[in-house]
């Protein structure tokens, strides 16, 4: 259960928080008020810096009966609950969290690419007619896709790598069938019941996982003519 529930949570990020910076990066480069753009960036890495015990507490509220998310999803007709006592929610808390903390700060690698981008190359569309959107799909991401590819790469080798401290923050009895991952599983075995040997080699196991996807994806990525990390 907790391998299964690891790879759900994983898999769930990946999709969701992966693209969310690259989407965020994009839209502050293409904003023409730079003074509105640095505070948009300010303001995004933000999350970044508050404690996890801070950002999971905040969570906790905002997901409670009367929490500012129960009550705004009650305008859509959903029930007024504590969110994290429905297991089904766990994943969806836990990957919206992660965005809220963390986009801001990854799109600083993707500012950075952009910031790299020959200007004439958007110059030059210009005067071809190309549209935002155009330059935007023929110029921006093509332009980006090195730093893409590595950083996807990075975050496959990782995908087993669920942090005990969040999942501990936000688990209880009653979402506990989807909460239970790996780290949670070897935390507990190892610290609270001081199991050193079996705790150990459930983490060997999982970094030998970890192992496989980065050196897998690392020769699938330059096997299809894309940039590897060696």
């Amino acid at each position: 259960r907790t391998f299964f529930n690891t790879l759900w949570i994983s898999l769930n990020t990946l999709l969701f928080s992966f693209p969310a910076p690259i989407i965020l990066a994009i839209m502050i480069n293409e904003l023409r008020l730079k003074k509105y753009a640095r505070v948009v960036q300010t303001i995004s890495y933000l999350p970044h810096f508050i404690s996890l015990v801070v950002i999971c507490s905040l969570v906790n509220e905002f997901t409670s009966k009367n929490g500012i998310v129960t009550q705004i999803l009650s305008v859509f007709g959903f029930p007024e609950i504590y969110m994290l006592n429905e297991p089904s929610l766990f994943v969806p808390i836990y990957v919206g969290s992660s965005i809220w903390q963390g986009c801001g700060w990854d799109s600083i690698i993707y500012l950075a690419a952009l910031a790299g981008i020959a200007p004439e190359l958007y110059e030059a569309a210009k005067i071809d007619g190309v549209g935002r959107l155009q330059k935007i799909y023929y110029i921006t991401i093509p332009c980006i896709v090195p730093a893409i590819v590595v950083m996807l790469i990075l975050r496959i080798g990782g995908i087993m790598n669920v942090g005990y401290e969040k999942i501990i923050l936000l688990q209880n009895t009653a979402n506990y069938s989807t909460s239970d991952v790996i780290s949670s599983f070897v935390y507990r075995r190892g610290i609270v019941d001081r199991s050193y040997s079996f705790s150990a080699a459930v983490g060997l196991f999982n970094s030998v996982i970890n192992c496989v996807l980065l050196f897998g994806s690392n020769w699938f990525s330059k096997k299809i003519g894309a940039n590897g990390l060696w």
